[in-house]
């Protein structure tokens, strides 16, 4: 029985072809560079300024280094994992940056993180899973398969160096002679080697597994504890909705000048719009705990945004009545300590499928809310917008205003115009739900005055330059992802405080998410030291007596 048995088991290896270690780190080497790469070797070609001497000089360095660490690494127990990792991963990755043109940073892995299924499931289609199963999973599986042959620990060394040596010589000798492009492309262009698949996703995910780490034993420290609203006895409630959007760019909005009328309704609502407002990210990981902190974008980082309390909390203390609503991924931090609602959960079939829900929901339990409220309240509305790439799933039918509008989450599927006509139908239902929050603020102001500031957290691109989507390191984003819509509705009594042409003055001057933070509590009437008043849109403008 033992005799057949072992006769089985070498059979079977025998069906397995062998291979040496060195050459299989060859094999996935050149796989990775060839396939997963496109976007790294675009960019290199023309940050080069067409060099193809250069190009072909610094492909060569590049491969040899590669081809060093990899054949370095490729030790028994080591290889087939590590080069399994790499094949999955520049898989993956390559999908994301040759598709869309992103680039997987860090801030892009934490907002890949704290996304919802949901959310996820929009990003995986047939196209995608065929491309991890051709490029991914196909050649990981074959690496499994194949037997990798191993000298002893000592004897692999020797061999080994015999490769490594030469290569890293190569790979010197490559850097050398191109010193000062590399050092130049690399200062200039900081999109350049994070593009290097998988090397700079990989690098990326590292550090942020470092910075979470870091961040566990995080204490939130109190701010605003002063803080106390300053209004005689008597007087209504104050009341203001803000509605956090979701992936609104201001190059679509016509409020601001755009072709298209994708805000016919609030061009009727005695708005006020500010067309040169910058978002604080490029990233809802990023731009939504910003735009609620007391940073500005120059000061503002993660571990700062985690460790102190928030515009909310700061309400709070005053003795505001603050709550959040969220119809997309969730507010990041931000409404930690104060009244929360997720309303996906509610499954309500009327707004809601698979898990996502339009932002008609929003109004709808906006009514009930506001017939409740007795006291001065704000309340934040985390709006779904014109979250991508399943732009038509954002809005409903009444609101497919531009067509042929793009039906699916594959980009390769659609034509730019119908991409750009579904974005500006998301654009347009956005207006829709301004609008209607603000005639149902106007409805109650017999009971409380209102008002409404509306941002969003930053833009889309929407093919230019070959770039889709969001998520662009923010040193190097275009404008469409960094230029957000920024609207502010004063309610009669708001209204009546403050001097309307310098408020159109203002309007024309350029914003930013660090204006968010500091207009709120003067529209509430805090007073507190933390308060500060050159980044509040109103505060040169109220009228004397209203000071």
């Amino acid at each position: 029985m033992a005799t057949i048995t072992d006769s089985l088991a070498a059979s079977g290896r025998s069906l397995r072809p062998s291979i040496g270690a060195v050459a299989l780190s060859v094999l996935v080497v050149l796989f990775v560079v060839l396939t997963a790469n496109r976007t790294f070797w675009a960019k290199t070609a023309l940050y080069f300024g067409g060099t193809p001497q250069a190009l072909a000089i610094f492909a060569l360095g590049l491969v040899a280094l590669l081809l060093a660490v990899c054949i370095a690494l490729s030790m028994r127990f080591v290889a087939k994992p590590l080069f399994i990792v790499l094949l999955l991963a520049s898989a993956c990755a390559s999908w994301f940056m040759d598709r869309f043109g992103v680039v997987i940073n860090v801030d892009m892995i934490r907002n890949a993180a704290e996304t919802t299924h949901a959310e996820a499931g929009n990003l995986i289609t047939p196209d995608f899973v065929w491309h991890i199963v051709l490029f991914g999973i196909v050649p990981s599986l074959l690496v499994a398969w194949v037997r990798v042959t191993h000298r002893p620990f000592l004897a692999k060394a020797r061999f080994n160096s015999v490769f490594v040596l030469p290569l890293l010589l190569v790979a010197v000798l490559a850097a050398s002679t191109q010193m000062r492009l590399l050092i130049t492309t690399s200062r200039t262009h900081h999109d350049w080697l994070a593009s290097l698949n998988p090397i700079g996703p990989i690098v990326s995910a590292v550090r942020y597994a470092a910075s979470t780490e870091g961040e566990a034993n995080i204490v939130v420290e109190p701010l605003g504890q002063d803080a106390h609203v300053a209004a005689p006895a008597g007087r209504k409630p104050k009341v203001v909705v803000v509605v956090a959007g979701e992936t609104a760019r201001a190059q679509n909005v016509s409020l601001g000048g755009y072709g298209r009328p994708t805000t016919p309704e609030l061009a009727t609502r005695d708005v006020t719009y500010f067309p040169d407002t910058t978002s604080c990210g490029t990233a809802t990981a990023v731009s939504l705990p910003c735009m609620f902190s007391i940073y500005t974008r120059a000061t503002y980082t993660h571990r700062k945004g985690l460790s102190t309390e928030s515009l909310l909390d700061v309400l709070a203390h005053a003795g505001i009545a603050a709550e959040w609503w969220d119809n997309n991924t969730g507010d990041k931090g931000v409404a930690d300590r104060v009244a929360y609602r997720f309303l996906p959960d509610s499954a309500d079939p009327r707004f809601c499928t698979d898990g996502e829900c339009k932002d008609g929901i929003l109004l709808d339990r906006l009514g009930p809310w506001l017939d409740g409220v007795t006291r001065d309240s704000v309340l934040v509305i985390h709006q779904l917008g014109s979250h991508g790439p399943a732009y038509y799933e954002r809005y409903p039918d009444a609101y497919r205003r531009f067509t042929p509008d793009c039906r699916t989450a594959e980009f390769a599927d659609c034509s730019r115009e119908e991409i750009v006509n579904a974005y500006d139908n998301t654009i347009a239902y956005t207006d829709h739900v301004l609008a209607t929050v603000i005639d149902m603020l106007k409805s109650h102001q017999d009971r409380f005055d209102a008002s409404m500031i509306y941002m969003s957290d930053h833009g889309e691109s929407l093919g230019e330059n070959g770039l889709y989507l969001h998520g662009a390191p923010y040193m190097i984003a275009p404008k469409e992802q960094t230029q957000v819509p920024f609207v502010l509705w004063l309610g009669r009594q708001d209204r009546a405080a403050v001097n309307g042409a310098c408020l159109r003055q203002r309007a024309g001057e350029p914003a930013s998410h660090d204006n968010l933070f500091h207009t709120v509590l003067g529209l509430m009437a805090v007073e507190t030291r933390i308060y500060d008043p050159s980044l509040d849109v109103l505060s040169g403008c109220r009228n004397a007596s209203s000071s």
